[in-house]
């Protein structure tokens, strides 16, 4: 079925809010912190640990740490609990993203059962399934990611259990990669180009020979395939004339694109045909597919990237953050006078709801002729 991808109008009078038809927790997310919630709930008075953050988002961290959750590493892999402190009746939740397998590996020893609360999203599941399944078939995996995120860990460690496996953070990544495909650089660079990227043992004269492109699920789709579609036609530049068939030297791995954040991509894409004064998006500001919704708005429009309500300071100020250089900035001003003006509004896949329906509330009560959030939402 053809989806609609149109965003919702939420009509207050003098302020338009354009919601994005997909935006916020998707199934993936949704699950994880129900099972976390649930696992306290059937284990008083244990002890209960998380990996790491279960998602980029610091109000469901916080609130999962008020349960007695205690993470055991930050969000960058870095050890805040031992694990060596930890004994074998205590509790150990994988988060969202996964986990690496030499993590796994650990806690197996220590007594630790970590498939029985294990919330690794299955789509994300997926992707280390559809490695495997290609390593399988002698290809070398190149993961489309950022290297220092815990799910292209996990992805990394998994696929370079079974294969060759590299990480290329972006387009211009692929190209290089593509000089050593083609073999126009001197292999030995290779090494140092992709420093911390690449598995051990990766022999860059034979494991490019064939590959398959999977993904780090939070990343731009469009990306992701536009990555793939270059690696394509660089292997059939490399290998087109030996007679073989394409697949041969280059897997098709389009289905391990995530249609929760595809789909929430797709809608902002949409979105953003609609005329408006500026776009809203909330989230974790270390979450990386809220990140790349704000850079889809930025191509259009003024957008302001915030974590939640308290971020609006009043209708001439709001507090937001620019990832790019990685602070936040006050911005004075960034409600127009024309009316009624016009929002275009979305969030993370790590954000819950209720953020979302705070700041609509709160930009709401700047215009005290406008309708009730009970009415609005009432009509659509």
């Amino acid at each position: 079925m053809k989806k609609d991808f149109s965003p919702t109008l939420l009509d207050f009078g003098n302020l338009h809010i354009y919601l994005a038809r997909h935006f916020g927790f998707c199934y993936g997310v949704e699950n994880a912190i129900e099972i976390s919630f649930r696992i306290v709930e059937e284990n008083p008075g244990k002890r209960i640990f998380l990996l790491s953050e279960m998602i980029h988002n610091q109000q469901v961290n916080v609130d999962l740490q008020e349960k007695g959750i205690v993470f055991l590493q930050d969000t960058y892999g870095k050890q805040l609990i031992p694990f060596d402190s930890l004994t074998a009746n205590d509790i150990v939740i994988t988060p969202a993203f996964g986990t690496t397998l030499e993590t796994e590996k650990i806690l197996k020893t220590i007594g630790i059962r970590t498939e029985q609360y294990d919330t690794t999203c299955p789509f994300v599941e997926k992707v280390w399934n559809r490695s495997a399944q290609i390593a399988e078939k002698k290809y070398s995996i190149v993961v489309h990611g950022k290297p220092q995120h815990e799910e292209t860990r996990a992805t990394f460690s998994h696929a370079a259990a079974t294969a060759p496996a590299i990480i290329v953070t972006d387009m211009n990544e692929a190209k290089l990669l593509a000089t050593y495909i083609k073999g126009e650089k001197a292999a030995e660079d290779f090494y140092k180009d992709f420093a911390g990227q690449y598995s051990e043992g990766f022999d860059v004269l034979k494991d490019l020979e064939h590959i398959g492109v999977v993904n780090q699920t939070t990343m731009l789709a469009s990306d992701t395939q536009a990555i793939a579609d270059f690696l394509k036609e660089t292997m059939i530049g490399r290998y087109g004339k030996s007679g073989k068939n394409i697949s041969e030297y280059f897997a098709d791995t389009r289905d391990t694109l995530c249609y929760a954040t595809n789909d929430n991509q797709s809608a902002v894409s949409a979105m953003l045909n609609t005329k408006a004064d500026l776009a809203i998006v909330v989230g974790g500001y270390n979450s990386s597919n809220t990140s790349h919704l704000v850079e889809l708005c930025e191509e259009k429009l003024a957008t302001y990237f915030i974590r939640g309500a308290e971020k609006i300071l009043s209708a001439e100020e709001i507090l937001h953050y620019d990832f790019h250089k990685k602070q936040e900035k006050l911005t004075k001003d960034y409600l127009p006078y024309n009316r009624p003006i016009k929002i275009l509004m979305t969030s993370g896949a790590s954000c819950p709801d209720a953020l979302v329906e705070g700041v609509i509330s709160k930009l709401a009560g700047y215009f005290p002729d406008s309708a009730s959030l009970e009415k609005v939402f009432s009509t659509v």
